[in-house]
């Protein structure tokens, strides 16, 4: 897709949260396996090799799927969405960040994350 309305951005959203939620959860369930995989590592009653190998793939094929929407994943921790847009003619990325309520903000395509504005 090319660039997103606002109203598209939101619907895409929306439409995405159940994805978002899993990949959450099963990037806090990988990350949990990892560590007690590590040597010295403290158990986990989430499983061993298999479990996080699986959990792995699970997270790989989640990140691909949002990645084939033409949303821009910036960030896996936290979860980092930039949706391209224009507004007022100029070219913009409506930016979700993880724990956002909803799309509510955003930053010119040549700032990045620093230069974060609410939506007026």
């Amino acid at each position: 897709m090319g660039l997103y309305t606002l109203t598209e951005a939101r619907a895409e959203l929306a439409r995405l949260r159940p994805l978002l939620d899993e990949l959450i959860a099963v990037r806090a369930d990988t990350s949990e396996l990892a560590a007690a995989l590590a040597p010295g590592g403290d158990p986990t009653t989430l499983g061993g090799l298999p479990e996080y190998k699986a959990s792995s793939a699970r997270l790989d094929e989640l990140v691909t799927e949002v990645q084939q929407t033409g949303i821009h994943l910036k960030g896996l921790a936290p979860l980092l969405l930039d949706f391209p847009a224009e507004l007022d003619g100029v070219p913009v990325l409506l930016c979700w960040l993880e724990g956002d309520q909803e799309l509510a903000w955003f930053h010119r395509a040549d700032l990045g994350f620093a230069g974060r504005r609410p939506l007026p």
